[in-house]
């Protein structure tokens, strides 16, 4: 159970560049204003939106986090949620994006303050490696309102393949 204030969160974040309009994965873009026929479990045609993507592909690279750095950068998120004094059970940091599950204020807009804050100590810790901008705007924080839902937001997070994961293995989330 969430502390009173507080709500469980699977929270998402990008790296900057990792999925633009006209993905071939299928997109919304900001206020779905534009977007694809397809998700990235069922892909649009190859041609939709086909120049949206070479228009996005000639602006410039996405940022990939190296494997050596994925644990430097769940560790500091680690660290930053308990210096905040928040929960955290469980994490997993890939080359384009990271999961959280973690425990955030009710108040929606001052629980994506917090992940900003996070998402820059994360970006501050490997800025010698990858300067520049790490993290893509924005953040999918969900909330997670069941303890059904709440283990399998925990269990998608640690079988992520590819990632540095942690979890709270020593006791069930809740």
């Amino acid at each position: 159970m969430p502390r009173p204030g507080f709500r469980w969160r699977h929270v998402i974040i990008s790296t900057y560049r990792s999925w633009l309009p006209g993905d071939k994965r299928g997109f919304r873009s900001r206020h779905h204003k534009i977007h694809s026929s397809g998700d990235y479990k069922a892909p649009p045609p190859i041609d939709e939106h086909a120049g949206l993507r070479s228009f996005h592909k000639a602006d410039g690279a996405k940022v990939v986090i190296p494997h050596e750095l994925k644990e430097v950068v769940g560790r500091k998120i680690i660290e930053k949620f308990a210096k905040l004094e928040l929960r955290l059970n469980a994490i997993a940091v890939s080359s384009t994006h990271s999961h959280w599950l973690a425990e955030l204020p009710e108040d929606r807009t001052e629980a994506k303050r917090i992940v900003g804050e996070i998402k820059a100590i994360a970006a501050q810790a490997i800025r010698k490696q990858i300067p520049g901008g790490i993290w893509a705007r924005g953040a999918k924080v969900t909330p997670v309102d069941t303890p059904r839902y709440q283990l399998n937001v925990y269990h998608y997070i640690l079988d992520q393949i590819g990632a540095w994961v942690w979890g709270i293995t020593h006791q069930a989330p809740g």
